[in-house]
């Protein structure tokens, strides 16, 4: 079993970045990327935090957006931002490392992640907002969900998972061999080049990220998720690293999983699977997730069951 772990785990960085390669933005049809002329930098925690305002205030929160690891907020909201805020503002931000937000000398974190978009947050005088956090994103959202109840309305998380046995055997071990130039060509590699302050970094992004994923493992007491009280939408796409059992886990621990036809109705919480989908094509498929986020978002919240 050890030598058939090690054969299958010896591609999968290869396998990560093929498909990055062809699901990670790269369809000929696809809408440009947002353009940054709405952004600005905050200076947070030692860090000089890079994020973009989109569409005017509403009634509703602002929607947070947080992107995955190796990405940024065009690679992975792009296709979403101009239609998501044409009914909301929308903040999207870049952690430490990505995008345009350069590297300081501290390892990547959740916690710490978290911490600096509530200190942005904070800094631009917001009070409430919802979350939509995807991969390395869903697990900073959900970190400020139990850590900062009060700032938070609802979140969706997608394609993230609460503890390692979340993800297919082998993923980690898969992980760590991913160098720099298995991601050449790639978006990811494209927008950071693009982007960052310092695009000679990029070496030194896939090694925090391949660092954080040996040593930042989740690892979510099932009875804090429990006493969340935030309505959650749990999505992942059908064919992600995330297992359906994970994410059925997850939805249960949120409130749902529960029979709807009943006088009680729906849950707050709602569990969406992406047919043909991978983890890396879920952020691309607008033409599913545009009519489900925002409907959740706009649902009105019933008393905690």
């Amino acid at each position: 079993m050890k030598l058939q772990t090690t054969i299958a785990t010896a591609v999968l960085a290869a396998g990560f970045a093929a498909t990055a390669l062809t699901g990670c933005g790269a369809q000929d049809n696809a809408p440009a990327p947002a353009p940054a002329s709405p952004g600005a930098y905050a200076d947070v925690n030692g860090l000089h935090m890079y994020y973009e305002v989109h569409g005017t205030p509403t009634a509703q929160p602002p929607l947070v957006l947080l992107h995955g690891a190796l990405s940024g907020i065009g690679t992975d909201f792009g296709q979403l931002i101009p239609e998501l805020s044409k009914t909301r503002q929308v903040i999207a931000v870049e952690q430490q490392a990505h995008g345009r937000t350069a590297d300081i000398d501290r390892p990547l974190r959740t916690a710490q992640m978290a911490e600096d978009t509530v200190a942005l947050l904070r800094k631009i005088g917001v009070q409430q907002v919802d979350l939509f956090g995807y991969s390395m994103g869903a697990g900073v959202a959900l970190e400020i969900t139990l850590k900062h109840p009060e700032l938070v309305r609802k979140q969706v998380l997608a394609a993230g998972g609460l503890n390692a046995g979340a993800m297919h055997p082998g993923l980690l071990e898969g992980l760590a061999q991913l160098k720099p130039e298995n991601l050449h060509g790639s978006p990811f590699h494209n927008d950071y080049l693009k982007n960052a302050p310092r695009p000679e970094d990029f070496p030194r992004l896939v090694q925090r990220v391949v660092e954080y994923d040996q040593n930042d493992l989740p690892n979510v007491a099932p009875e804090a998720v429990r006493q969340a009280k935030e309505p959650t939408l749990t999505v992942i796409g059908d064919s992600d690293i995330i297992r359906p059992e994970h994410a059925v886990e997850m939805f249960r621990l949120f409130g749902g999983g529960i029979m709807g036809d009943t006088p009680a109705g729906l849950p707050n919480s709602q569990l969406a699977i992406l047919p043909g989908t991978t983890h890396v094509t879920l952020v691309h498929r607008p033409e599913l997730l545009l009519p489900m986020i925002p409907a959740f978002l706009e649902a009105p919240v019933k008393d905690a069951q």
